[in-house]
């Protein structure tokens, strides 16, 4: 088979090119790109929780014993620098667990 009848056939099999995580390590934006996407997660996690259990921010902030601009900093998505202090105050005041763990990466770098 040709090198073209191979890229077609590769092409028709939606495949084309690298990965995704492939492409933002070559551009230097892995690290920062998968730490937004792990707060933004943990973000929507809190908020589904709070929303779920008809929790306010006001009850949540007491609860965690922090203020209101403290809780909003958790919340915000873009904003991914947060403790694991107050994450885990975040879990207790709904009732939950905070898990953290490491696991292999293969070759990550």
């Amino acid at each position: 088979m040709t090198k073209a009848k191979q890229k077609t056939k590769t092409a028709a099999k939606g495949k084309v090119g690298s990965s995704f995580e492939g492409f933002l390590k070559n551009e230097g934006t892995y690290e920062e790109t998968t730490s937004l996407a792990i707060k933004r997660v943990l973000a929507w996690q809190i908020e589904q929780a709070m929303s779920d259990q008809g929790v306010t921010k006001a009850k949540m902030a007491a609860r965690m014993k922090t203020s209101l601009s403290q809780l909003d900093r958790l919340l915000d998505p873009c904003n991914d620098k947060v403790q694991l202090d107050t994450l885990h105050r975040a879990a207790l005041a709904l009732g939950k667990r905070m898990m953290i763990s490491l696991e292999d990466a293969g070759n990550v770098r």
